[in-house]
């Protein structure tokens, strides 16, 4: 049982419901809605299911991997939370970051295969790579890890999307005006949550960057708290949490002009909000207990941010 647990601790598993629930609350909340108006396509759930499948075991698969080139630096920021060589050896860790990496990207070749998609098993390949190469180096580098990773949080969203778009030709239409109308509105939400998943993870990644300030500059990481500095650090992030949080009262307009009153509400009191607060709170932070608080705040705003795509299903 302690075996199972460490493995689930290993792979983060809550994160990989995340996950999970993004892929699902994009596909049936904002996808299906559109298809019900306008008959355009509809996914096969069983590839559906492998898609998602496919992310979640490439994910977890990226975590062992970064916790097994981390296991020194975690033995400074996180003693407490070591898995790889405490509890699982590292030749397992190498074991099922391959096991879980090539189950991913075979459930990704047979989307291509059933669906016709002929680039998911290619783009999912490609996460591999980089995940790996963010393990191995790229996570040292300044800011290239932070825009690596948040850019492949967004794609979590994009390849859903992008399955949808590109395989929606391969069927017949009866009105094509409506067809494009409808595809430039998923085109433009896609783009609405994906630049969400994107600034709130670069957000995200520099707060825990300031959090492991101390293991990573021990063994030579060069992040942006250790080449900038922390005051540094903490406008960049401050800027971009302003960027955001204005994007989303610019769109909260946009919903009261739709009448969608419990959107507006609930985006103020779970996202806007709490970016005031995280803003305000970044500005008080000194230690890594501080930082560690604002990691999980930024999270919640995060998760937040997606379940807001019911919204879409209560007001289509």
């Amino acid at each position: 049982m302690k075996l199972v647990t460490a493995f689930l601790r290993l792979i983060r598993w809550p994160n990989l419901v995340f996950i999970v629930v993004t892929q699902c609350l994009f596909y049936y909340c904002i996808i299906l809605p559109f298809n019900r108006i306008g008959g355009v396509f509809f996914f096969d759930n069983r590839s559906l299911v492998c898609l998602i499948l496919s992310s979640v075991l490439i994910a977890a698969a990226g975590y062992i991997i970064n916790d097994y080139f981390d296991l020194n630096i975690d033995r400074v920021n996180k003693p407490e939370k070591l898995v790889v060589e405490k509890i699982i050896k590292r030749r397992w860790a190498i074991v099922w970051h391959i096991l879980l990496s090539v189950t991913g990207v075979l459930l990704s070749v047979y989307v291509d295969l059933k669906e016709r998609t002929l680039w998911v098993g290619f783009a999912n390949l490609l996460c591999v790579l980089l995940l790996f190469g963010y393990s191995a180096s790229l996570k040292k580098k300044f800011l290239v890890g932070n825009v690596l990773i948040s850019l492949l949080t967004a794609w979590v969203i994009i390849v859903v999307f992008l399955c949808y778009y590109f395989n929606s030709y391969y069927h017949q239409f009866g009105d094509y005006q409506n067809l494009y109308s409808y595809i430039n509105r998923l085109i433009k939400l896609s783009f609405v949550y994906s630049g969400f998943a994107f600034i709130i993870s670069l957000i995200r990644e520099v707060i825990k960057d300031m959090e492991d300030m101390e293991g990573d500059e021990k063994y030579g990481c060069k992040t942006m708290p250790i080449v900038w500095g922390i005051p540094a650090s903490k406008v960049f992030t401050a800027v971009w949490l302003i960027v955001l949080t204005g994007a989303v009262i610019i769109l909260q307009f946009y919903a009261l002009h739709l009448h969608w009153w419990w959107s507006v509400i609930y985006s103020v009191v779970t996202i806007i909000i709490p970016l005031l607060w995280i803003l305000r709170k970044l500005y008080t932070a000194q230690v890594a207990k501080d930082y560690h608080q604002l990691s999980t705040a930024v999270k919640l705003v995060m998760l937040a941010g997606i379940l807001s795509m019911v919204f879409f299903k209560i007001y289509s």
